[in-house]
């Protein structure tokens, strides 16, 4: 590990003067194994431990605020959570060991690095490590990778659980400007996709502070959330499923689907719930469903098999959901 210099912050003002060679720290679940191997070489670090953002509030509309170092387990466990959005909950604890999640925050949660076995390993290309040096994973070893939303840069995946339930739910995130202002952004928009710029993931700047998590107000309907792994000890999704939906009369009112281990980030796509809303469940919509979902999926040969993998794991959870 390279030597950096480290600071504690006890407000977001202290993190201001922060610069493109600083990093924050709050677990460090994920951040200090990627300082150990040398992936990330921050200067600087800062920890934000000691700000005043550990709590989780009812806000005016009924919705949930959830600030950024509310850990995992607090979280997962919080009864209006567990009562009101299980998908969440659901989701957090299949993400990690209990004592990751004892340590793992809100907004460290959402900034986790892919798991691409060739970002972790120095010697190996890897554009979103070291841009312009190559994907090692296009024609490499690629079964954890992407499908959907790649791009000839990088196939690497996006590797939150709690992230994917999120986006279904239409959360969104508070983010303290490096300026001192505050930025409320749907979720889907914090994040980007690989382009020709792979080394960027997120649209925050240098002296950027994720803040909250803010839950919309509970919804009528089913919650569910399937993840598909190599094995069931707290392995990363090769394919996760969050769905909330809600049949009224026999036909499908509401069907809000997002999906994790196909892509760069957490996705989903319109075109599938537009597709599924207004119509009775059946095994034709569900394939249907799919092939909206599936209609730009490419594999890499070791993840060809991610493809009908998700065909099957929508389809169950659909059938799931609506029964």
């Amino acid at each position: 590990m390279k030597p950096f210099a480290y600071d504690r912050a006890t407000h977001p003002s202290d993190i201001a003067f922060a610069d493109a060679g600083a990093a924050i720290i709050a677990g460090g679940t994920n951040l200090l194994d990627l300082m150990k191997l040398e992936v990330m070489t921050p200067d600087r670090l800062f920890d934000i431990n000691r700000m005043d953002l550990s709590s989780i509030q009812q806000t005016e509309n009924g919705g949930l605020k959830v600030e950024t170092l509310v850990t995992n387990s607090d979280l997962a466990a919080d009864m209006r959570v567990r009562q009101h959005w299980p998908v969440l909950s659901r989701a957090l604890l299949a993400g990690a060991s209990g004592q990751l999640r004892n340590k793992a925050t809100t907004g460290g949660n959402l900034l986790q690095r892919t798991r691409c076995h060739y970002f972790y390993d120095t010697a190996m290309p890897c554009n979103k490590r070291e841009p312009g040096s190559g994907c090692g994973a296009m024609g490499g070893v690629n079964r954890i990778n992407a499908v959907l939303g790649t791009s000839d840069k990088c196939i690497a995946t996006h590797p939150s659980d709690m992230a994917v339930a999120l986006r279904a739910l239409g959360a969104t995130v508070e983010v303290r400007k490096k300026s001192g202002a505050v930025q409320s952004l749907p979720l889907g928009t914090l994040y980007v996709l690989p382009g020709d710029t792979p080394e960027r993931e997120t649209v925050l700047e240098a002296g950027d502070l994720i803040t909250a998590v803010c839950l919309p107000p509970p919804v009528k309907g089913r919650q569910i959330y399937r993840k598909v792994r190599d094995r069931a000890s707290y392995a990363f999704a090769l394919v996760s499923v969050a769905a909330v939906v809600e049949v009224v009369d026999g036909k499908i009112a509401r069907a809000d689907l997002a999906f994790g281990g196909l892509a760069p980030v957490p996705w989903r796509d319109g075109a599938v719930e537009e597709l599924l809303i207004g119509n009775a469940p059946s095994t034709s919509l569900f394939d249907a469903a799919a092939d909206q979902l599936l209609r730009t999926a490419k594999g890499h040969g070791g993840n060809d098999f991610k493809i009908p993998l998700a065909r099957r794991t929508l389809k169950a959870v659909l059938e799931e959901a609506t029964r």
